[in-house]
């Protein structure tokens, strides 16, 4: 999928060259917003998370996904996917939260997966601090709080079969 404008802000698949600048940004603001929430084994599996090796890899194979929002030059936000419709990380800068730009996020990624994948829902596993955001933008809980290797979090899921309704409503008219 192409690159989307919306307003100050860019959203694009990443280039080769911009991993680390994107896992950075993800540990960055984990350590700002998410610390408190996780117990030490949580954060260093975080850690060891984003900073595998084989993720990168997986990336560079493009089974897993990485798309950015820049303003201009800088990278300012950043959700991925696995699994063809599963968002694993999302992460917007701390000067910039707070804008809709997660929103815009994971508006493209919906798209993106409609569109290249053929899928027609979302998944997530939400930070218990992130749980409301993505209930505002459509998500529902598929199950209680659950934990694995120190990192709570709650399977959330997006019908996305509406965005198609709409496509198929909108073409008609034309």
């Amino acid at each position: 999928m192409e690159e989307k404008r919306y307003g100050v802000y860019s959203i694009r698949g990443a280039k080769e060259n911009e991993w680390e600048e994107a896992m950075n940004l993800a540990w960055e603001t984990f350590l700002i917003f998410q610390t408190k929430e996780y117990s030490k084994e949580g954060i260093k599996s975080f850690q060891e998370f984003i900073s595998s090796g084989e993720l990168k890899k997986f990336f560079l194979e493009g089974i897993y996904q990485l798309f950015v929002a820049a303003k201009g030059e800088k990278i300012v936000g950043i959700i991925t996917l696995r699994n063809q419709s599963h968002i694993s990380l999302l992460f917007v800068d701390k000067e910039y939260q707070r804008d809709g730009l997660g929103s815009l996020l994971v508006e493209y990624l919906s798209h993106y997966v409609l569109d290249e994948n053929n899928r027609d829902y979302l998944t997530v596993d939400a930070a218990p601090s992130a749980v409301e955001f993505y209930q505002k933008i459509g998500f529902f809980e598929l199950a209680p709080m659950q934990s694995h290797q120190g990192i709570s979090y709650i399977a959330m899921k997006k019908n996305l079969r509406y965005i198609r309704k709409e496509r198929k409503t909108n073409e008609r008219f034309f």
